[in-house]
Formats: structure tokens, sequence, C-alpha cells
């Protein structure tokens, strides 16, 4: 199956959208319930070419008797509705409609409630990034999936950012390159101490993250690399950066094969990890991986990071389940125990789920192989999917895209996620198009 993500924009006000999609080759479309600020290219439109989305925004009618303390925004750019809109043109046209909904990414949200929001080990605040440590974070969470459910009646949901966000994030005019923070450092600053995750760790984790972070800072004898999300360059598209978080397409090979402990079990190890801190952050070395840094502390914060996803997963899937039993269910996903963004961390799979979907806008090499870590964790019968990118930098060459398809399908995946038909340029588009026929 080839899933299209699109915007409600995209298609309100165009009457040629729904037809443009059907002729790209796909079956569904992965249409965005609730999603994040952004600033879009839309060069199909006829009212506009530019639109500015400067907060996060809930595409369907808000019912205010559905919510609690945390309520999504309306959007003042496009209607109120325009979900709906959107839906009912496209599948007039034939077309399956999947709603696209982003969770924990939030700055709207973040921004009104601070003590709900990600704060690494120096205090610093992530306004963009909702904790789900948090009861009234998951439980917003989950009035969002029941709403749209209800109120939409998709074909599909797809959940995103279905676990903690973290350092990475394309911000306004965004200033932390310089830095030459490590992969390792961007990790460490991932790590959530707000006042619910602060209290879960061994005591010494705070001062073991802070001491590898300034250890970069003060480490002077080697030449500091400054992270890069992909080993392809991410500067020609801020839409790249803005979705995903560094680790989303992290290489394979930086992943520690490693079973995760619970937290409870876990215990018994933060005793002797109190009086034997990591070497390489006390010496004032640069860890090679946050496990380094972390020395005998990583199987247990890991273990708590990953309970935390697992919790909000399986909350939202059992909302889910009662509320439309029948929608299947997709998640993008990472097998990176340490992974956060919109992939959120999946090291030990998740059988109540439908779909799988691993992020492809990497190196092939490298997404091929994420793709089969994801494979091996799937139960029979549930599919795999490649999030494929068809904007820059890839090029607009269909023999190229068509490869790259190939690629992935040998390495177990069974649907193409396209990213995006609405921001394509029409000869994006057109490669696209070539792409898929020349691969099926």
């Amino acid at each position: 199956m080839n899933v299209a993500y699109l915007y409600p924009w995209d298609v309100v006000g165009d009457p040629s959208a729904p037809g443009r999609l059907a002729d790209l080759g796909v079956q569904t479309v992965a249409l965005a319930a609730m999603y994040h600020s952004t600033r879009a290219a839309t060069p199909y439109h006829p009212a506009h070419r530019v639109l500015d989305v400067p907060y996060p925004a809930f595409y369907l009618p808000i019912r205010p008797s559905s919510w609690s303390r945390l309520v999504p925004a309306t959007p003042t750019w496009t209607s109120a509705d325009a979900y709906l809109q959107a839906r009912d043109a496209l599948k007039a046209v034939g077309l399956q409609v999947h709603a696209w909904t982003v969770l924990t990414h939030n700055s709207h949200l973040g921004s009104a409630h601070p003590d709900l929001v990600v704060r690494n080990a120096f205090g610093d605040p992530y306004p963009y990034a909702l904790c789900p440590a948090h009861e009234d974070v998951i439980e917003y969470c989950e009035h969002l999936v029941q709403e749209i459910l209800e109120v939409a009646e998709p074909d599909g949901l797809i959940l995103e950012a279905c676990g903690p966000m973290g350092f990475g994030h394309q911000s306004v005019h965004e200033k932390t390159s310089g830095a030459d923070w490590t992969p390792a450092d961007i990790d460490l600053l991932s790590l959530c101490f707000c006042t619910s995750c602060a209290p879960l760790y061994p005591e010494p984790t705070r001062a073991t993250v802070r001491a590898a972070i300034d250890a970069t800072t003060a480490t002077t004898t080697t030449p500091a690399t400054t992270p890069a999300p992909s080993t392809t360059d991410t500067t020609a598209s801020t839409t790249m950066n803005d979705a995903m978080g560094a680790r989303d397409i992290r290489n394979i090979s930086d992943i520690t094969p490693s079973t995760p402990t619970t937290p409870s079990t876990a215990s018994t190890a933060s005793t002797a990890a109190e009086s034997t801190p990591p070497t390489t952050a006390m010496n004032g070395t640069n860890p090679a991986t946050i496990e380094d840094a972390l020395g005998s502390l990583a199987n247990e914060v890991r273990a708590i990071r990953v309970a935390q996803s697992a919790t909000l997963r399986r909350r939202l899937i059992a909302v889910a389940r009662r509320t439309a039993p029948n929608v299947p269910i997709t998640l993008h996903a990472n097998p990176d125990p340490w992974a956060t963004g919109a992939f959120a961390p999946l090291p030990e799979g998740e059988p109540q789920a439908d779909v799988l979907v691993a992020n492809c806008w990497g190196d092939p090499t490298t997404d091929a192989a994420r793709l089969a870590h994801l494979k091996t964790l799937a139960i029979p019968d549930q599919r795999i999917g490649a999030y494929v990118l068809a904007l820059p930098p890839r090029p607009a060459d269909p023999e190229v895209l068509a490869d790259q398809l190939r690629t992935y399908a040998k390495a177990g995946a069974t649907e193409f996620h396209l990213y995006h038909a609405g921001l394509a340029s029409p000869h994006r588009l057109s490669a696209l198009a070539q792409a898929l026929r020349l691969h099926a």
C-alpha cells in the first residue's frame, strides 16, 4: 500500500487536489488531524503559495466537554473543520483517509503549561515537548485519539510523536550548532528531568549527565564535531529537521544491542552506580555514546525511558480499540531505545499495532538496516512501512527514487509512506509517481 502525507489546507480550497492525489498512484492519504506549527509551501493552491502556521492546531471542531486541562487550539489560517472538508473530497475520488496525529509535539500547549514539558539536566525547558510522564499529558493524548476517531471517523489512525520529544527541533532561527555538541551530548540533552521524570532516576543521574555535557565544552585536545541528524545534507530542507528528532535517523550501528530492564529489576544496579559514576564524564573526555556517558546507570535510565513511551502507547491503543475497534493503527517507531522525536522508541515491538513505520530520510543503507531491525520486532501479519522522503535533499529522479523503494522493500517494507504530496513541486510529484510505477 502507498500512503501520501498531506495537510488539510492542501485540499481545502483547491478542487484539483483530490484528482492529483488519485493520479499519484496511492491508495491512502495520511491527512493531518493534529499538527505542529510550520511554514509550508503550497505550490498548487489557487489562493496562495506560502502558508504560515504559527501554532499547533486541531483540524476538527473542538467540543469543549471532551477535554480536560489541555485543550488544543483551533486554526485561523483554514476552517475549523478543515479535516472533514478535505476527508470528504478525498474519499469522493476513492481514496482512503487516515488521521495523521501528532501527539507530544505541541509548542502551544507546552508554552501555556511549562510544568508539563521536557526539561534537560540543567533545568532548561523544551516548550515544544510535552512530557508523557505527566498524567495530564497522557490524558490529553487519550482525548485527542478519542475525538479524532469519533468526529473524523477515519479509515486509519497514524500516531506520531507517541513518546518523548528530545533536543532535536527546528526552532525559530535555530542557533545551537555552534556548541559542537556530539551525538552523545544530544542524546543526553534529550533526557527529561521534569518534576515527574527526575525522581525516577538513580541519584547521580542528573550530575552525571551535566558533567558529560560540560566535558565536551571543556575538551580542547580533540576537535569536536557538530552532530548531524543524517549522512545527507539536511540544511536544504527545514521540513526534514522540523518533523523529526536527531535519533530518528541515527545510524543503526549506533544502537547498543541490549535488552532493557524494567525499572523494578534495575533498581538493584543503582546502588552500585551511586558509588561508581562513569569515568568518561568525570575525567573530562568525550563519551562516544549515551551508554558510555551514563555507564552503570544506563540500563535503569533506559528502562525508565522505554517504559514511559510504552505506557503512553498502550493507553492510546486501548482508547482507540474501545472507540473504533476495526480502525487500523499505525505507529511511527524507532527500534532505538534512546530515540526521541516523531519516531518514538519501540525496542521490543508492539503487537497491538497494525503497522510499524520507520523513518527512511537518511542514507538508504542505514534506513534499510533500521527497517530490517523493526521487521525483527514485528509479529506475523504486522506490516512494516518505510517513511520515504520526496523532498530535498532527495533528487527529483524517478530512477533513484525507485531504486530506494526497492531497497526498502527488500528490507521488509510492505507499505510506502510518502512525504509530502502537498510540499513537493510538480516536477518532484511527477518523479514520485513514476518511481511508484517503476517499483510496481
